[in-house]
């Protein structure tokens, strides 16, 4: 008995499980946090940063030595010797290049300017797919708030389709009134089993850029309320410290004159030294050494042409991105400005429809639905108000949703989390 107990409690627990985490609730300020940990994405541009940097720990070493050994002035076998000292010795060699040490101090640095450039890159593609996070959220949350307003005009649809039905016999309403309100209240549930599945897919969109399983339920807060606070001022000044692809290039701008300062240390010396020791085959003959130090000359005309012009081609790429970044700050201040316009316009589209056209158009249906409850206004009159009301409803939130979208791009625009 005790064991069919808890086989029912375990197979409620497993009923009442995926209810439970269907209610587990995310903000959007949690879904983007996660993001930032988790996204597959983000983590690829923290390890080749990591990366370049265990790269540059590296760039001052020398290179190997050169260990030989051989035979020195050995006569070609079958070669007659005329004596002993003619036979040669063996030898013993070692070398070591020794690069000029501010070559290499310089090359480190260059190189770690090029992981400051990837973290600046992460911040650019987290300012995107935190964008992306948002708009999806948003339409999950204009698609919820379209969800309620269809289930009450099921509901409306249901008793106004009852109460159609019931006056039919008595020929107080229509065959065509009572068809047109079962057709319409089709048209409801089908328009809810597509936001129903909007809102699945928008839940796995989101689930893939907090790098979650797909299935993995949540819901959002559906009682969020945007709160839209503009930058007072986004001025090129403030867009250029502001904007992660702007510090990209900044941080570019910097890698690349570092870059510079490693081709003119090209024009710096390097060095090699070399020993030799010969043991030779005479008996009578004494160990020999060889002992040499070289350096390079690379100011040499036809050696400095190299690191010559490529200084020159560096110079130009820097001129060329310091007009580029000019061009889109210019760029993004005359958008985040007209931007602002479609949203202080969109505002008041908005703040019409909810104290003026909306009221207005409910009234208008509340009044004819009471007139065809007591009987005084027949049943397509009452649709054709609710067709209109719901309408409008509709385009209210439509217009809701694009105002949403337009907030976000502007807050990607001036960098706002």
């Amino acid at each position: 008995m005790s064991s069919i107990k808890k086989s029912i409690l375990v197979f409620v627990s497993l009923l009442s499980a995926p209810a439970a985490f269907s209610q587990n609730i995310l903000s959007l300020d949690s879904i983007i946090a996660r993001i930032d940990q988790q996204n597959a994405n983000l983590r690829a541009y923290t390890s080749r940063a990591q990366s370049q940097v265990a790269k540059s720990q590296g760039s001052t070493a020398q290179m190997a030595p050169m260990i030989g050994a051989g035979t020195w002035m050995t006569p070609y076998p079958g070669t007659k010797v005329m004596d002993e000292t003619d036979k040669g010795a063996w030898m013993l060699s070692a070398e070591q290049d020794i690069t000029n040490p501010a070559k290499l101090r310089r090359k480190q640095a260059y190189e770690n300017s090029l992981a400051a450039v990837e973290l600046e890159g992460r911040n650019v593609a987290l300012n995107d797919v935190r964008t992306q996070a948002k708009k999806l959220y948003y339409g999950w949350l204009v698609a919820s708030k379209k969800m309620s307003v269809l289930k009450e005009n099921e509901r409306i649809l249901t008793t106004l389709n009852k109460l159609a039905k019931i006056r039919y016999p008595y020929n107080k309403a229509t065959l065509s009134s009572v068809y047109s309100a079962e057709g319409r209240l089709a048209e409801v549930q089908n328009m809810q089993l597509m936001t129903e599945a909007d809102m699945r897919k928008k839940m796995y969109q989101l689930n893939t850029l907090m790098n979650r399983p797909a299935s993995s339920a949540f819901a959002i807060d559906t009682a969020y309320q945007l709160k839209f606070i503009p930058v007072a001022v986004a001025d090129t000044a403030y867009l250029s410290s502001a904007k992660s692809v702007v510090r990209q290039m900044d941080k570019n701008i910097s890698s690349m004159n570092l870059n510079i300062d490693a081709m003119k240390a090209e024009a710096k010396p390097d060095f090699r030294l070399r020993l030799d020791n010969m043991f030779n085959r005479a008996p009578m003959m004494p160990t020999q050494f060889t002992a040499m130090a070289m350096v390079s000359i690379p100011i040499a005309p036809w050696s400095s042409k190299m690191y010559k012009s490529g200084v020159k081609s560096m110079q130009y790429s820097i001129e060329a991105m310091r007009n580029e970044r000019q061009a889109m700050l210019i760029e993004t201040e005359n958008m985040v400005a007209s931007m602002l316009t479609d949203i202080t316009t969109m505002q008041r589209r908005l703040k019409n429809f909810e104290q003026k056209i909306l009221p207005a158009l409910q009234k208008s249906f509340d009044a004819n639905r009471i007139a065809y409850e007591e009987n005084t206004l027949a049943l397509p009159q009452v649709m054709t108000s609710w067709e209109t009301y719901n309408m409008n409803r509709m385009n209210y939130l439509d217009e809701l949703q694009a105002y949403y979208l337009m907030t976000a791009d502007y807050e990607k625009e001036i960098e706002k989390n």
